[in-house]
């Protein structure tokens, strides 16, 4: 027999997730995926005792990570385009026209631009990071600039894209969850993302300048001319290789499904390997399958293009299962809902909602780590308290993607985070302070909360009255 699940077992996991995460980041040196297999031994410990057999703490993991499986398709074809582009000279390419024409005292803001544009053009944040990203991340290497800086930059630019482009899945499924068109919904998020934004490249100009001022002492020009001469040497150097990613701009605006069109640009880039670099088919296979790897005796070559390939993102993969199988088992057991049930009689005004909400949606991200989770379980919670008290829905679709979306980056674990370590080198704990996109975002949503600006008001009494005539009726 089932018994209702209480405030101080809901805790459980939760807690035992973060003080297993303290001990792994700073005494361990082991990463998240222990700490996240705890998390989840805790939870079914806490359903069972409750009254769930194991069994049905197993379905709940299953359904939990049957949610995920189509990120994991993404996220494997994305390892072999950054293997294949880095062979047919793309990625390479990028590199070198990027070093020669960019001015080190705007490198920094035009990172998070262009990412922005390329992101808000694809509608995904990981392709953004894996491919111009990654070219940045070379660049600014090359001119001498802090790893972690620009990452913080390519980070806030393909989050910013994530947030605002239709084309995005978190934006439409954070519109549909709380009946809200999708258009109104961007619309209404304009608010909070293009101040954040503009504020976040006055900080990396300012940041940037500084180091610009600082690169010549750290990296001369002899440098840069050694980076450039060995790209020529190892590839074969052509504007035309740009025409890949711009196909693959293309695809998307046409709104070609997200896998067969990274599929596509995928292959294409490894006929390009074959054909333009002359490399075999078996070494492209395995570069895809393993990952780039090129000896020029450039080590800063060497160490910015020996990645990509399938195999390395088994370990995102990894722990994007462990952590929607915990994501499962809360969602099931209404872990949430309880500890969120407090909160919510509490809720009285606007700010208290809001931030209810940004609270609400930071404690599934701190959980389980998953984008879709911290967006889908705070919107399927607070849209009827939003609509009881005659707030347009709108407002909680643009909060719950203010953290879900963008601030999950925030949690060292979240597979977002993960994700963007291991393509771009820096580990969460160096880029986070320097990604000021993720955390101004919700911190404006918070100051709208409080002060009223731009929470717009709905009365929902009229679409509630037909729906309880309709009811009589049947």
């Amino acid at each position: 027999m089932k018994t209702n699940l209480t405030i101080w077992k809901s805790i459980i996991p939760l807690f035992g997730l973060i003080i297993a995460a303290a001990c792994s980041i700073f005494i361990w040196k082991a990463g998240m995926n222990f700490p996240l297999i705890i998390a989840v031994i805790l939870a079914s410990v806490v359903a069972i005792s409750c009254g769930w057999s194991w069994g049905d703490v197993q379905q709940m993991m299953v359904n939990g990570v049957t949610r995920a499986l189509p990120a994991v398709f993404i996220l494997l074809v994305i390892g072999t385009i950054i293997g294949s582009w880095i062979a047919s000279g793309v990625i390479p390419t990028m590199i070198y026209y990027g070093i020669s024409i960019l001015n080190p005292s705007w490198f920094v803001p035009i990172v998070a631009l262009i990412t922005g544009i390329v992101s808000i053009t694809l509608g995904t944040s990981f392709t953004s990071i894996a491919t111009v990203g990654l070219a940045f991340m070379a660049i600014g290497e090359s001119l001498g600039f802090p790893p972690a800086l620009v990452a913080g930059a390519v980070i806030s630019g393909a989050y910013l894209g994530d947030k605002l482009s239709p084309l995005s899945d978190t934006t439409n499924v954070a519109a549909a969850l709380v009946d809200t068109d999708l258009f109104s919904h961007i619309r209404h998020m304009l608010w909070d993302t293009i101040p954040a934004f503009l504020l976040s490249l006055i900080l990396f100009w300012v940041f940037g300048s500084f180091e610009a001022a600082n690169s010549t002492s750290r990296i001369g020009s002899e440098a840069i001319d050694s980076i450039m001469s060995g790209l020529k040497d190892a590839f074969v150097i052509h504007p035309l290789l740009l025409l890949l990613p711009i196909l693959t701009v293309f695809l998307m605006l046409k709104r070609v499904p997200a896998l067969p069109a990274l599929m596509s640009v995928g292959l294409l880039g490894a006929v390009i390997a074959v054909v333009v670099q002359g490399i075999s088919v078996s070494s492209i296979v395995q570069f895809m399958t393993s990952g780039f790897i090129i000896t020029t005796g450039v080590g800063e070559i060497d160490s910015l293009l020996n990645r990509g390939g399938l195999s390395s993102m088994l370990g995102t993969i990894g722990m994007l299962m462990i952590a929607t199988a915990l994501g499962g088992i809360l969602e099931e057991t209404g872990t949430f809902e309880v500890l969120t049930g407090k909160m919510m009689k509490k809720v009285k005004t606007a700010g208290s909602l809001i931030s209810a909400t940004l609270v609400s949606t930071f404690v599934v991200a701190l959980a389980s780590g998953a984008q879709f989770l911290a967006v889908i379980l705070p919107a399927r919670t607070f849209v009827q308290k939003y609509k009881n008290m005659n707030i347009d829905t709108k407002n909680l679709s643009r909060t719950v993607e203010s953290m879900g979306t963008v601030g999950i980056n925030l949690i060292p674990w979240s597979v977002p985070a993960v994700f963007a370590s291991g393509i771009l080198g820096v580990s969460a704990w160096e880029f986070i302070p320097y990604a000021f996109f993720i955390y101004i975002v919700p911190l404006i949503n918070l100051l709208f909360g409080f002060t009223g600006w731009t929470i717009t008001r709905k009365d929902y009494s009229q679409e509630r009255e037909p729906a309880h005539e309709e009811r009589k009726v049947v």
